[in-house]
């Protein structure tokens, strides 16, 4: 055998090097041309190693190819090189240019920076625009919460239950930290709440439903919210329990057993005097017969000391 010296391992190497980075290049540039051909169809032109290059990149070639295609049917102009830069910011796609497509059909002003922040920033754009187009309707408060009534209290102590659908639109210039539905359910449900406690007898309500909406409805109460608020209905009205009356009966409990423990406070303080002025009695009966029984002595040592004189007897005037 010939002797292998360092210049023939080191060429062996670098040789070696080559064709597996050939060979790499010759796997990715056969797995972009079926993408490549797509577009060359499709009449979206993106050059091959480009491709080649969002494979290296780690980028999801076929879903930018989709994603591009779409765009440029639907007159978007908008580069390739945009839409891997939103897949490498991990953005959703895909809901993007279905927003960005769906908004240049309504008629929508939405363009590409503002649907991409809007998506980075965690919200749904494409649900978003389809609010916009197609008003949606939210339940208040939630069933999703466990709560199905919104419950007040009117003047005369009558609780009233009412339930309300609100319809509202997306803001496209709002979604970017504007508050979400919950905000809008809780600010409605005070106002409903705010509304029953303000009338002075439950049967105003029940009379005339819609004064709560129209009340509410005033309140400006989209602001700051992601939403416009186009209406709000009073889907039901109920009666619930007399408050006022329950109150009252506590009330009155409450009155009873305070006024039961000062009676029996009294009590206490009358069987108290009781027993102190029967012991007083005892001590008076004591010193009494104390008294009783010094008369005895006090005679007996009246006749010893001749002090003690018996009366004579005086002859009556018959004698």
């Amino acid at each position: 055998m010939l002797p292998i010296f360092a210049n023939d391992l080191v060429w062996i190497g670098a040789t070696g090097f080559l064709i597996l980075i050939a060979l790499i290049l010759f796997f990715l540039v056969i797995s972009s041309l079926s993408l490549w051909f797509q577009g060359f169809i499709a009449g979206c032109r993106i050059p091959l190693f480009a491709l080649v290059g969002m494979k290296m990149r780690g980028t999801n070639a076929s879903q930018v190819v989709q994603a591009y295609i779409r765009s440029q049917k639907a007159g978007l102009e908008m580069g390739y090189d945009k839409l891997e830069t939103h897949y490498l910011a991990r953005g959703n796609l895909v809901r993007v240019i279905n927003a960005l497509i769906a908004a240049d059909k309504a008629g929508l002003v939405l363009d590409w920076e503002q649907a991409t922040a809007i998506d980075l920033a965690g919200r749904d754009v494409l649900e978003a625009i389809k609010t916009s187009i197609n008003p949606k309707v939210i339940d208040c408060p939630d069933p999703r919460s466990g709560k199905y009534e919104i419950i007040g209290v009117a003047k005369d102590g009558i609780q009233v239950k009412a339930r309300a659908r609100v319809t509202v639109r997306s803001c496209i210039e709002r979604l970017i930290g504007g508050a979400q539905e919950e905000t809008i359910v809780a600010r409605v449900g005070e106002g409903i709440v705010t509304t029953i406690g303000s009338c002075n007898n439950h049967k105003e309500i029940l009379k005339n439903p819609s004064q709560i909406a129209k009340v509410v409805m005033d309140a400006g109460l989209d602001s700051g919210t992601a939403f416009q608020i186009l209406s709000i209905d009073i889907a039901d009205v109920d009666i619930g329990e007399n408050i006022g009356a329950r109150l009252q009966a506590s009330q009155a409990e409450a009155d009873r057993r305070v006024a039961q423990a000062k009676a029996e406070e009294r009590r206490a303080l009358a069987v108290a005097t009781e027993q102190e002025q029967k012991a007083l009695i005892v001590a008076n009966r004591a010193l009494v017969v104390l008294a009783e029984a010094e008369v005895p002595l006090a005679l007996a040592r009246a006749f010893r000391e001749g002090k003690f004189n018996l009366p004579t007897k005086t002859p009556s005037p018959s004698a």
